[in-house]
């Protein structure tokens, strides 16, 4: 009698939204559902949210640390109170990133991580009651950040991951995930081209399939990625549109001089969790000093009400509203408003197009890189396979269209893909051909 094979676990950690898939007896993997205060969702946000409640007489306060769409009520409910995390993977291979001081308590990565993970299993009911011992967790091609450290992000993983108490830890790169899920529609043998667009990374690779007695045999091909995607995108509308309003370029007065307004400020935008830092970082005084002094002292005051008042998400709402319009519209109208701050402006698609234009180009890059890996001319690749929600984007999907015609190209389960390809993985007889533990992971 062939042994029962125990259920499996996926677990699609992205910068945006986070996944998780079951794979169980059938070899059928069912994606997670939350019962969420806005209706049921898979998509679980990759956000945190710490507040304080005062203590009454006698009792110690209380640190109520929640995640994902319970975070965003959290902070919707009483902003001023709640520090507010959101997009904290783009520094998981960050060595500068060692800790966040979070109402007197330090954070490490793997803290916030951890956090976030029990929340998300607490938040997954009967679910995540009864994990099995094996997690296939999607790990991205490259780390965002600029000299990602590889080895130090996923030995940060495997402390989160292990605090759910996973015993059999492994990691598979997510467009290979997304490649397993995709497969199960092939009817014939297929070269394979998944190209995977999450918030801070791009992933690319390119998988052979054949039919054989058992099912589908894959082989892996090549893979590439780059360090740039949706955030990437956010933070180019943001530097066209809001920094600008917010003080950017602009001049402040000292000792009889006029000297420009430190650029390092509005860099913040560039890394959704970086807002959360600065406002809690020294650089809050020094902004508040140049307020006094700056010539146009009225911006330098929206971005201390965004900082103080934690605008952050409106404005992530704002922008994310924005690159929506414009992949179904040529034209659109940009509208952020919080507080006292209103921020308006009309965008054309080619005026976005325009301010994206270096990370299409190193997108473009990435997708040269892995074909060239692969030893394959464009035409031997028989499908391109594209997931995540930056596929959406009309400029993204004209780098595959150009190169590869529009007949090649499907898309389907931009949210849910990898997390079920990663459980599918975990039931594979021979799972070092497509995951590996930490140490052997590279």
């Amino acid at each position: 009698m062939t042994p029962a094979i125990a259920p499996t676990v996926g677990i699609d950690f992205g910068t945006t939204n986070t996944v998780v898939a079951i794979a169980g007896p059938d070899g059928e993997a069912a994606v997670l559902r939350f019962e969420a205060p806005a209706g049921e969702v898979t998509a679980f946000r990759s956000t945190l949210s710490f507040q304080i409640r005062q203590a009454t007489a006698g009792q110690e306060p209380e640190r109520l640390v929640e995640a994902g769409p319970w975070a965003i009520d959290a902070y919707v409910e009483d902003a001023l109170e709640t520090r507010f995390v959101q997009s904290f993977k783009t520094f998981a291979a960050s060595a500068a990133f060692t800790d966040t001081v979070i109402d007197n308590r330090r954070y490490r990565f793997e803290d916030l991580l951890g956090a976030f993970l029990l929340r998300l299993r607490d938040h997954g009911g009967d679910g995540m009651a009864d994990l099995p011992a094996r997690v296939i967790v999607g790990r991205p091609v490259t780390f965002a950040g600029g000299r990602p450290d590889e080895a130090l992000a996923l030995a940060r993983y495997e402390a989160a991951f292990a605090r759910l108490g996973f015993t059999d830890i492994r990691y598979a790169y997510e467009p290979i995930g997304a490649a397993f899920f995709f497969a199960r529609t092939l009817q014939t043998d297929a070269t394979v081209l998944v190209a995977d667009f999450g918030g801070g990374t791009s992933d690319f690779s390119i998988v052979r399939f054949e039919r054989a007695a058992g099912g589908l045999r894959s082989t892996a091909l090549a893979r590439s990625g780059v360090g740039v995607a949706g955030d990437a995108f956010d933070y180019r509308i943001i530097d066209q549109l809001v920094s600008p309003e917010l003080g950017k370029g602009g001049e402040y007065r000292t000792f009889g001089k006029t000297l420009p307004i430190p650029q390092r400020y509005y860099a913040a935008f560039a890394r959704w969790d970086q807002l959360a830092l600065l406002r809690a970082s020294k650089d809050m005084r020094d902004i508040r000093a140049l307020a006094r002094t700056a010539t146009e002292p009225e911006k330098l005051d929206r971005l201390i009400e965004i900082l103080d008042d934690n605008h952050g998400y409106a404005l992530y709402r704002a922008v994310s509203a924005l690159k929506m319009d414009l992949s179904r519209h040529t034209e659109a109208t940009f509208s952020f408003v919080a507080g006292s701050i209103r921020i308006e402006a009309p965008v054309s698609r080619s005026m976005f197009e325009g301010w994206i234009a270096p990370e299409l180009a190193a997108i473009e890059a990435a997708v040269d890189q892995a074909i060239a890996r692969s030893g394959l001319a464009a035409g031997q690749i028989d499908r391109i396979f594209l997931t995540g929600g930056t596929s959406f984007v009309p400029a993204v999907r004209d780098i595959f269209h150009r190169r590869f015609g529009p007949d090649r190209i499907e898309t389907g389960g931009e949210f849910e893909s990898i997390a079920s390809g990663l459980a599918l993985i975990g039931r594979e007889p021979d799972l070092d051909v497509w995951s590996a533990p930490r140490a052997a992971a590279g």
